[in-house]
């Protein structure tokens, strides 16, 4: 990949330049509704950014103004026949969201106008957030479609607002306004433009691309880990903290869920030159390494 690198479809533009990838929907004239091409798509930037090794954020957003994107094209649904093509369709989706949060690089959903269904669940599934005043968000299938979340979808927004919100937004069908989204934690900063929201994603990538990789990979692989476990009330290490699991037996030997994250960041030699960075008062050299 060189400093500057793009690859179009009609419907999906990739770019990179200075180590920021922007992946666009391009399908303004139908305010981005998804079609199983895009989605697929996404899942090949994903495995493009992992295989080249130079992005270090990647942004998505919308074409034009009036939508980041609306859904899933509802005519991608006219070949269902069975109950099967739903379920398919589904784990599709959850290969899709699993690719965004398994990219070892930070996400970066840049949302203005409508961010509904299948759009909704691409910025979920995203490591920030940023919308502008217009952006509208929900999942109103309650009285569009009449379909369902992935229990995968329904975990990821759960995790952001919390059951209770994640059932309002869904019951009612209502779309949440920017301010609203912000106050709930659904964005995490909501900006005036489309034209703020270019400038301000560019910002924020570029700040987190110069951040430690590892330990931004780190995090969000606990995390997602995390959110995969079963959360029945049980310690997701499966142990109390008295130095023995529940069995009884000693498990500071053992190796323990998340010791590899530790291991990546402790042993790296970025850890070596953040310290000596810090040491010596100048700017760390990140290598991801």
């Amino acid at each position: 990949m060189t400093t500057s690198d793009a690859s179009h479809t009609d419907e999906l533009l990739f770019t990179v330049e200075g180590g920021i990838a922007r992946l666009t929907l391009n399908r303004p004239q139908a305010r981005n509704a998804l079609t199983f091409g895009m989605y697929q798509g996404l899942i090949d930037a994903c495995a493009r950014i992992e295989a080249e090794g130079r992005v270090k954020a990647l942004v998505i957003a919308g074409a034009g103004e009036k939508a980041f994107a609306a859904g899933t094209d509802i005519a991608q649904f006219r070949s269902f026949t069975s109950a099967q093509d739903a379920i398919d369709y589904e784990r599709f989706m959850d290969r899709v969201m699993g690719a965004l949060e398994r990219l070892s690089v930070p996400t970066i959903a840049a949302i203005a106008g409508a961010c509904t269904g299948g759009g909704a669940a691409i910025a979920a599934a995203c490591d920030l957030r940023l919308a502008t005043r217009d952006a509208r968000l929900g999942f109103p299938i309650a009285r569009t479609l009449g379909n369902c979340l992935s229990l995968g979808n329904l975990r990821r927004l759960s995790a952001l607002i919390g059951p209770a919100r994640v059932k309002d937004m869904i019951f009612t069908a209502r779309l949440v306004g920017a301010e609203e989204a912000l106050a709930i934690g659904l964005v995490g900063e909501v900006v005036t433009d489309a034209e703020a929201l270019a400038a301000r994603a560019t910002e924020l990538a570029t700040l987190v691309a110069g951040h430690a990789p590892l330990t931004l990979r780190a995090t969000k692989e606990g995390l997602r880990r995390l959110q995969d476990t079963d959360d029945a009330g049980q310690d997701h290490l499966g142990q109390d903290h008295s130095g023995q699991d529940r069995s009884g037996q000693d498990h500071l030997s053992q190796d323990r869920p998340g010791d590899d994250l530790i291991r990546l960041c402790y042993t790296s030699a970025d850890f070596r030159e953040g310290m000596e960075a810090f040491l010596a008062k100048r700017p760390p050299a990140w290598t991801g390494r």
